[in-house]
């Protein structure tokens, strides 16, 4: 059981995209279809809580808490023996989380929305957004993104990695 403990957490380091999926679905998440993932991903102790849309990317370091740890105090003070406080996570379709995000327990995340890199999710995110912040909160539509970004696009998808090295020291140095 440690032997294949271990060999999921390599694979989800480094291992290639279904079998980092396959992995992610055994855990207990729900996964949709198209979504990708990167490493050092964290689903928390109840990955089952989280459900995920189609065509949702997790980048470095983000972590899902499904729980409220907190509560650990109150059990230590003898308030409350043995409780917890347990929340979802549900995120929609086309999603992009950005590194070392955190996604806190009972959010919901709309579909067509970025969360910037480092930001810390605690409430509820409407369709069409993009949300930075520690706490998170909503900088700008998806449509406003979407004219920034037209005006500085460079289209390099099609590009084999020695024309895009070419093209961007070209273009920034």
């Amino acid at each position: 059981m440690k032997i294949n403990k271990w060999l999921n957490k390599l694979y989800l380091k480094k291992g290639n995209p279904k079998k980092k999926t396959n992995i992610i679905r055994k855990m207990g998440v729900k996964v949709g279809e198209g979504c990708e993932f990167y490493s050092n991903i964290s689903f928390g102790s109840e990955p089952y809580l989280i459900t995920l849309g189609n065509n949702v990317r997790v980048t470095n370091g983000v972590k899902f808490i499904t729980h409220d740890g907190g509560v650990w105090i109150l059990r230590k003070m003898k308030l409350l023996d043995d409780a917890d406080i347990f929340g979802t996570i549900e995120v929609g379709d086309n999603v992009h989380i950005g590194i070392d995000a955190i996604i806190m327990p009972n959010v919901k995340i709309g579909n067509n929305c970025v969360i910037g890199c480092g930001a810390v999710v605690t409430k509820n995110i409407p369709d069409n957004s993009i949300v930075a912040g520690v706490p998170a909160r909503v900088i700008k539509t998806t449509q406003e993104y979407y004219y920034k970004c037209k005006e500085n696009c460079d289209y390099t998808k099609h590009m084999t990695q020695k024309e895009k090295r070419k093209y961007l020291n070209e273009k920034y140095r």
